[in-house]
């Protein structure tokens, strides 16, 4: 009977404490056997990115100096082909407001007997549907030109583009290289201060204001609603697009939406002049943007 008392079982309580000292117990062993033979290695922390990333922007100089190099001039005039792909080719492609075709000879045809110079003075100055220099009005008289004269040869022409600007100025350099190496007393004296020029860059202009934008570029289509754009001023067709919201608006102008192109095809216009010309037409159709 005795031996019956002795072997009852142990308690619930009993087996967890025994199990915790257990795993305890293993624990303190394992890692005091890590500790006598070195097993054990610093675990280093990697200092956060976003840490890192905020120091180096608190430390960051206030403005950079760049040094320009010497003889370093305005960027070459872009060619022809450039300007037609970039500006031309809005209405030239398909042939809208009555521009004739790229390549179609037919229509061609009466413009090319008009002469190359008076076809580029056509294109400088805006003519009947077609804006002053395509709409574009950071193109140069050379690019104006070069873009008439490919797309007239295209046709049939056989004209001459002029030459680049910047290649042309860059050729009477060339041949009178003494010209250049024969400084005045004056400018040799100054010339360890002029070795390399430093460009402080100055506060960007004003850009255009959004009239402005409006008549030399987005009038091409929205005076007259070509290609389902909504005409300046009329309130129908501007008042589901002002209930999309002005940022929705000026995303889609930037970016470009089905038939308009990106910045209206002129993609030297900045983000704020396409904003302000978004904000004038929409507020002239009734919204208060």
């Amino acid at each position: 009977m005795s031996n019956v008392d002795s072997d009852a079982g142990y308690s619930f309580g009993q087996i967890v404490l025994a199990a915790f000292v257990g795993v305890v117990g293993f624990v303190l062993f394992y890692l005091l056997v890590a500790k006598i033979f070195g097993v054990t290695d610093t675990i280093e922390v990697a200092e956060p990115t976003a840490a890192i990333s905020k120091t180096e922007e608190n430390i960051k100089p206030v403005a950079t100096v760049e040094l320009a190099a010497a003889g370093a001039g305005a960027g070459a005039e872009k060619s022809g082909e450039e300007v037609v792909k970039a500006v031309c080719s809005m209405c030239h492609a398909a042939g809208l407001m009555n521009s004739p075709k790229i390549g179609d000879k037919g229509q061609w045809q009466p413009r090319i007997a008009q002469g190359y110079e008076t076809l580029v003075k056509h294109a400088i100055d805006g003519i009947r549907s077609m804006p002053a220099r395509g709409g574009n009005p950071s193109l140069t008289d050379g690019e104006v030109a070069s873009a008439v004269a490919h797309m007239a040869n295209a046709a049939g022409a056989n004209f001459k583009a002029p030459t680049p600007k910047a290649a042309a100025e860059a050729k009477p350099a060339e041949a009178n290289p003494a010209e250049v190496a024969a400084p005045a007393p004056e400018a040799k004296a100054a010339a360890p201060a002029a070795s390399a020029a430093v460009a402080v860059a100055a506060p960007a202009a004003a850009g255009k204001s959004g009239e402005e934008v409006y008549k030399a570029v987005c009038s091409m289509c929205h005076a007259a609603g070509l290609m389902n754009a909504p005409k300046f001023g009329d309130k129908a067709l501007w008042e589901p697009r002002i209930k999309q919201g002005y940022d929705t608006l000026v995303t889609n102008a930037v970016k470009g939406i089905r038939a308009m192109p990106a910045k209206g095809g002129n993609p030297s216009l900045s983000d704020a002049e396409v904003a302000g010309a978004v904000k004038y037409m929409a507020n002239a159709a009734g919204a208060k943007f």
